[in-house]
């Protein structure tokens, strides 16, 4: 493949291709408005379905060329990277089971990777990539994108300085009622493929949603528990997988945690939220008012922090487009985790050492790796009757 000069590559587009996301495909038309929003990203190729007559008229919907429009992710890999104007980078938004498979081609066509979670279906298959990954030398990044809001990355900033002290307590949640009903059973596309083991792999709640609220625990306290104790449920008769799981977490440093993950709560339509209490004061951030955090020092009136108004630092002043109550959300903060991603794959190109700062903000295999132990851990754990399972190092 032929490369531009480093200068060509810091002025224009990353040219970036698509595997999955057809139509009516929910998550690939958010990664198509996210990576465009700062024109940092130009979509040039894709093998958006399995079935080729679906794959070509979904390339035709978003302005694809058809000499471009695969049938499949294995022509793709290899005529992009024969390409001296390939993509320098595949977009995989594919179900569970078909991440590590594409991810792996596209490696070794020394294709950059930017892959929806969960990084796989099973937990084999996610240590197989990672080790493929450290190999290429590659960027591998995994859109864990609520890590992307303006006032998590201001959470996150207010933990590491110390301001909460010793952290003591983290809650996490997702809650939906998508799943209250039997759609799965009833054909509902969606809901179909992520309650079946075969496609979603062992658990479907934690890896649709709960490996969310997970990462995003992760990156604002900086901890990661070593041991959890699980109960997951199917609540809906005949389905396949969990719907329903609450989660113990116990971490090295003292701190206990629980995660709670739901599809089968009715009037909770997407409710994301993290709480973390340490010795000196807590924080509070909820993804439906993601513009807000609220802060309060023990024994000191609580503080609303807004993003872009007073006492409101750096972290999230560096990701933020609008002025104060000019409204950024979910595709804003998705749209953050592009921009720092298509950085660190321009930085690569060009031969430079990326800022630290950004390579910590973006999600990347490893994270995705320590998702996905998490899930196996979950689900090893219910299988013994809830007991406390250490999370693979």
């Amino acid at each position: 493949m032929v490369h531009a000069t480093n200068d060509a590559i810091e002025t224009r587009r990353l040219r970036v291709g698509m595997v999955g996301g057809g139509r009516d495909a929910f998550i690939g038309a958010v990664h198509r408005l996210a990576m465009r929003l700062d024109d940092r990203i130009e979509l040039v190729a894709g093998a958006l379905s399995s079935d080729p007559e679906r794959a070509r008229l979904s390339a035709a919907d978003i302005g694809i060329a058809a000499d471009r429009a695969y049938s499949s992710y294995q022509e793709m890999a290899a005529a992009e990277a024969a390409r001296a104007d390939g993509i320098e980078a595949v977009v995989i938004v594919t179900p569970n089971h078909m991440h590590a498979p594409v991810a792996a081609a596209f490696l070794d066509a020394g294709i950059d990777i930017i892959c929806d979670k969960p990084l796989s279906a099973t937990l084999q298959q996610a240590e197989d990539l990672a080790r493929r990954a450290a190999k290429s030398g590659l960027v591998f990044a995994v859109t864990l994108n609520n890590t992307g809001y303006a006032m998590v990355r201001e959470a996150r900033a207010i933990v590491a300085s110390g301001a909460l002290g010793k952290i003591r307590i983290v809650r996490a949640e997702y809650i939906q009622d998508w799943l209250t009903l039997p759609i799965d059973a009833d054909g509902q596309k969606q809901a179909e493929w992520r309650t079946d083991p075969a496609r979603a792999g062992r658990s479907a709640c934690l890896a649709d949603i709960g490996v969310h609220a997970y990462s995003l625990a992760q990156f604002v306290t900086g901890q990661m528990p070593d041991a959890i104790a699980a109960d997951l449920t199917t609540f809906v008769p005949g389905r396949r997988l969990d719907d329903n799981a609450h989660v113990l977490m116990r971490y090295a440093s003292g701190a206990r945690g629980v995660l709670i993950a739901s599809q089968v709560s009715p009037g909770n339509y997407n409710r994301l939220s993290l709480k973390v209490y340490g010795e000196k004061a807590g924080l509070e951030w909820f993804a439906h008012e993601p513009e807000v955090l609220h802060f309060a020092a023990f024994g000191e009136p609580a503080r609303t922090l807004t993003r872009g108004g007073p006492g409101v630092g750096q972290a999230a002043g560096s990701v933020s487009r609008m002025p104060a109550e000019h409204p950024e959300g979910y595709v804003e903060g998705f749209a953050n985790l592009y921009r720092d991603a298509a950085a660190l794959i321009a930085a690569r190109r060009a031969g430079r050492t990326p800022d630290p700062a950004l390579v910590a903000a973006v999600p990347n295999i490893h994270d995705g790796l320590v998702g996905m132990r998490f899930i196996e851990a979950a689900v090893d754990s219910h299988d013994n009757g809830g007991a406390w399972t250490t999370i693979a190092a």
